[in-house]
């Protein structure tokens, strides 16, 4: 039985044991949040996850440590078939997270993110794909909540919980872990693939389809995600970066979003491009000298590709392209002489093929290094070679491989849409060969692991490693012009290498305002019309005086109405929406249409048409922008929270914070980065931390007398 057999045999067995019921719906992993699959996701965020976990299997309330308080939730979950044959199944927990129930309200991810103006919402919705261990951790909430349920626990203040239970939210080793707040914006916050995960046998790829086709699905508006991603100790944001001009995660429209340490996005695009259009002529020529990998690595996937590879964008581009193509353990049979793919099991013997070899390209030498057509090559080897199979499978094999000191160059004529080939002399490119190794074809063999071996050689000692070491050494030789340019061209890459890893949030908007302008046909008519608030007093006292916020206004919201409907009803279903919607708009009051002239008895559609704005204005007292709160209270109603009053402004260039260890000034309590002030990761932070400006005022202080 398979690993993931184990776990649904053993989550049945485990709810049978709390009293769920068995034979519940089985859905499919690759249809799952497609149009229709499980539901028709037709409506706003809200009303799509409702309806999602309506269909769900209803589990036992999930009781978890957070904080050091147990935290009891609703929870569903489904489970998905991955594949039938053998088959191969995993579950979706959605978990509903109640803000008034926690100690800290906040949203760390959104604070990073730059989201901190945001409200805080009532509900979180968590979406899990658990692991094989921790399945076991979701299992052991269940059952732990039966145990309080049949001993009459329950309302003990779930103190039992305490200390026998972990957060299963703030685990690392999920398959996938996404969380909503309820207006639709949410953060992505583990993805771990097969590689991750042991027993896994969904890849990166496949795992990151099923999210984002959930989040279209739900019209989520938009998600965040921390990319700190490596494999074999590469960041994939950096390889992906020079390759593609974007993460790996822009292959499903994630983009910058924020930098760390004041990274902001034109440098990120300029540090992108400057690595991508590094020639690898100059890097031969200043590495080359020194590292003779690196001339030979570039070389070998030079012959390998179809097109040209010049650039270090290229280069990283072509193996990375490889490397999806090329199976595990699927090795490639080549040659290092023309570097050509033969199949084992080739019906021409190695040395017929060397023939063919030789007679095409002794026929390309006599054009005097133009381009030849392919009939016209074909014609001139059949002088040697009367095989035409034989000489039809070396033109298909041949183009763009090395046969001695030349290059066989193919490509495609623009005008005249036929195959044409050139011969390159590469002899002055090409290292001196051994003059004991014969000039006859000798077969080796590559394999991904080879691909990851180079790849990984490159990134080492051209990203990482190398250069910032060279350009020291050759600092330390000479100061004449040449080295000066050649210390200038290298000292930009571990620059723009810093920068790139300084990036690592990223965001795509899925559906920003909600805006789905749908009519319901049922027994009357459902238009849609989309409202938000405007808070007229929204005030705040800061020692003594009063200061006005910026106006309110929360993401627009999709409201259905009957055709007939006037602005007062319409106003009380906004009234609901919103405090239900918002932990700081429990007492939320609305009294008058903002952008348009309209009585509470006018028809809506009237003066709106479908799928309109309409922004209602009122009041919220207790909460938020209600006047004489303190700036500390009213702050507790955004994400930021309290860190709104916290003063950053490192050397760095930052100006809020970004998540990055930080150090406050016992002074002037002002917040720089311990990287940027010098203080080692490893180490703690000081006791007593004094920053340069207060520093030198003390040191300028006159001395009492």
């Amino acid at each position: 039985m398979s690993r993931s057999s184990d776990v649904v045999s053993c989550c049945t067995r485990k709810r049978k044991r709390s009293g769920g019921g068995g034979g519940e719906r089985v859905f499919r992993f690759k249809s799952f949040g497609q149009k229709g699959y499980p539901i028709e996701f037709d409506g706003s965020f809200r009303e799509n996850v409702e309806a999602l976990v309506e269909v769900g299997n209803a589990e036992s309330v999930l009781c978890s440590n957070i904080n050091g308080v147990g935290t009891m939730m609703r929870s569903w979950s489904f489970q998905l078939e991955v594949n039938r044959h053998p088959p191969s199944h995993l579950f979706l927990f959605v978990l509903e997270e109640l803000i008034e129930k926690l100690v800290d309200r906040h949203c760390k991810y959104c604070q990073y993110t730059g989201w901190g103006h945001h409200l805080v919402c009532n509900k979180k919705y968590h979406f899990v794909l658990p692991s094989k261990n921790t399945m076991s951790a979701f299992l052991d909430c269940i059952d732990h909540h039966h145990l309080m349920t049949s001993t009459n626990k329950i309302n003990n203040n779930y103190n039992s919980c305490k200390g026998k239970l972990i957060n299963v939210m703030e685990l690392q080793d999920h398959i996938m872990h996404g969380v909503f707040h309820s207006n639709g914006f949410g953060h992505l916050l583990c993805l771990n693939g097969l590689e991750a995960v042991a027993g896994s046998n969904l890849s990166g790829r496949q795992i990151m389809n099923f999210w984002d086709h959930l989040c279209n699905a739900l019209r989520a508006r938009k998600v965040s995600l921390n990319d700190i991603s490596t494999k074999r100790g590469m960041e994939l944001r950096l390889m992906h970066g020079i390759a593609y001009k974007a993460p790996w995660f822009g292959s499903w429209g994630y983009k910058f979003s924020r930098g760390s340490y004041g990274v902001i996005q034109p440098m990120y695009e300029k540090a992108i491009d400057t690595l991508r259009a590094m020639p690898l002529c100059i890097l031969v020529h200043y590495l080359g000298s020194s590292n003779h990998d690196i001339p030979i690595i570039f070389s070998r996937y030079q012959m390998l590709s179809d097109h040209s590879l010049t650039t270090l964008g290229d280069m990283f581009q072509f193996m990375l392209e490889l490397k999806t193509r090329m199976a595990e353990e699927n090795l490639l049979d080549s040659y290092t002489g023309p570097g050509m793919f033969v199949e084992q099991s080739c019906r021409w013997s190695p040395k017929r093929i060397e023939m063919a070899t030789r007679a095409i390209v002794e026929a390309l030498k006599r054009a005097d290094f133009r381009w030849v057509s392919r009939q016209e090559v074909r014609d001139a080897a059949r002088i040697y070679i009367g095989d035409t199979g034989l000489l039809d499978f070396v033109l298909k094999s041949l183009g763009n491989h090395m046969v001695g000191n030349y290059l066989v160059r193919r490509c495609l004529n623009p005008v005249t849409k036929v195959l044409e080939y050139c011969l390159e002399d590469v002899s002055n490119i090409v290292p001196t060969q051994d003059p004991k190794v014969k000039t006859t074809i000798h077969q080796y063999r590559m394999s991904k692991s080879q691909l990851m071996k180079d790849m990984l050689y490159l990134y080492k000692h051209i990203l990482k490693d190398y250069p910032s070491s060279l350009v020291k050494q050759q600092s330390n030789v000479s100061n004449n012009n040449t080295n000066k340019v050649n210390v200038g061209i290298l000292s930009v890459v571990p620059t723009a290498v810093r920068i790139i890893l300084d990036a690592k949030y990223f965001a795509k908007e899925y559906h920003e305002d909600q805006h789905q302008a749908r009519v319901e046909i049922g027994s009357e008519d459902k238009l849609s019309v989309y409202c938000t608030i405007m808070l007229r007093n929204n005030n705040i006292n800061i020692e003594g005086t009063t200061t006005t916020l910026p106006p309110l206004l929360p993401p627009f919201e999709c409201v259905r109405l009957r055709r007939s409907a006037t602005f007062n009803e319409l106003m009380v279903e906004v009234e609901k929406i919103f405090r239900d919607l918002y932990w700081g708009m429990k007492n939320l009051i609305l009294d008058s249409v903002a952008n348009l002239e309209a009585n509470g008895k006018d028809l809506v559609f009237g003066q709106v048409e479908v799928g309109g704005k309409v922004i209602f204005q009122g009041s919220n007292k207790g909460g938020i922008g209600f006047m004489n709160h303190h700036q500390n209270e009213e702050m507790m109603y955004y994400e930021g929270g309290s860190n709104w009053n916290k003063v950053v402004v490192c050397g760095c260039g930052a100006r809020e914070d970004d998540g990055e260890r930080m150090v406050s000034c016992d002074i002037c309590e002002v917040w720089q980065h311990t990287k940027c002030v010098g203080i080692p990761h490893h180490q703690p932070t000081p006791q007593i931390f004094l920053c340069k400006r207060c520093e030198n005022e003390i040191v300028t202080l006159p001395a009492f007398p």
